[in-house]
């Protein structure tokens, strides 16, 4: 959940018939706030009799420039996400207070910005914690084991079509397009991912949806779920520690610190596969999601400077071209790319 605004209003009426027909409120006249920050979803504190809560509605077009659509459906998956991971690790995810499936809405536990912060934030003031990279490292692992021994729920998230429209093509196919002569390196990598079903997969492990708090980091945003490759949520997340060395050039250091700490926090809690086979898989998948945060449907805010893109696409080319086996060789790529 993105920081607490201070202006209190009407909700959408939507939200309050969902909140009514879930039990979480009554006749009374509900107010709150919109949360800021994402793009795929309307996001509002609400006050209720019992407390605030946090509630969500998706969107059916995405707000970035490019025409970028998915299935609303998707948050009945991601209210599935947050139980499972919830149950892997105690308070890994919000508590699901309830969700409407005819108005699309999912209605959580509040987490209060008194007692948790956004890991992205953090990163942006170049608090690179070492410790905290692997207590998500090992959290992401523990949840991705806890799914792996429990095949049946594979059965609940039938997503594929949603996974492809939401991360896939827009990541993966759309780069491609913008750059031809990667597009069977950026195909395969897709095929990859596709057949590689072992596990529950968030799909959008970022800073932005990682709140750090008393008990852990906490998870958000799971409108990606999907059972399918974990190779994806560790790459995924990795890439984000890779980018936001051009955003905060001062802690880069510290951030390919914490790449290697997540990293290697995440593949000891591997007991599904053998951990090198996840992580050749992430090795290779990594840079096509780093061109994409450039190249996709979805480029990071922060890395606007024309210099920083072409950084960016000289080592993704390179090692899309020619793959590592190991997750420390790309972050030696990219440091030997930053030190130029």
């Amino acid at each position: 959940m993105p920081p607490e605004p201070t202006a209190v209003q009407p909700i959408p009426p939507e939200f309050a018939q969902a909140l009514r027909e879930l039990g979480l409120a009554s006749s009374e006249l509900l107010a709150g706030a919109p949360l800021t920050g994402g793009v795929s979803s309307d996001i509002w504190r609400i006050d209720t009799p019992q407390g605030p809560v946090c509630a969500k509605r998706a969107l059916a077009k995405l707000r970035v420039a490019a025409d970028w659509r998915a299935p609303i459906e998707r948050n009945r998956y991601e209210a599935r996400w947050m139980a499972t991971a919830d149950t892997a690790v105690t308070g890994s995810a919000p508590r699901v207070l309830g969700q409407h499936p005819g108005l699309g809405v999912l209605v959580m536990s509040f987490h209060s910005p008194a007692e948790h912060s956004l890991w992205k934030e953090r990163l942006r003031q170049g608090e690179a914690d070492p410790g905290t990279a692997r207590q998500v490292g090992r959290t992401l692992a523990a949840i991705h084991a806890y799914s792996a021994a429990h095949a049946e729920l594979a059965a609940s998230f039938d997503t594929d079509a949603i996974f492809f429209d939401i991360r896939l093509e827009p990541y993966l196919l759309a780069t491609a397009q913008r750059h031809p002569e990667l597009a069977a390196q950026l195909a395969a990598l897709v095929a990859q991912t596709q057949s590689h079903k072992l596990t529950l997969v968030h799909g959008d492990v970022s800073p932005k949806n990682i709140l750090l708090g008393p008990g852990g980091p906490v998870f958000l945003d799971a409108e990606c779920a999907w059972w399918g490759d974990p190779a994806f949520d560790l790459a995924f997340c990795l890439n984000h520690l890779l980018l936001k060395c051009l955003w905060t050039p001062r802690a880069r250091g510290a951030f390919l610190a914490c790449f290697g700490e997540l990293a290697e926090a995440y593949l000891e809690g591997v007991d599904w596969e053998p951990r090198g086979a996840l992580e050749r898989r992430a090795a290779a998948l990594l840079p096509g999601l780093f061109l994409a945060r450039v190249d996709g449907k979805s480029p990071v805010e922060y890395i606007t400077a024309e210099p920083q893109r072409a950084a960016v696409r000289r080592v993704a080319r390179r090692l899309l071209l020619e793959p590592v086996a190991g997750l420390g060789e790309i972050s030696g790529a990219w440091r030997e790319e930053l030190e130029r």
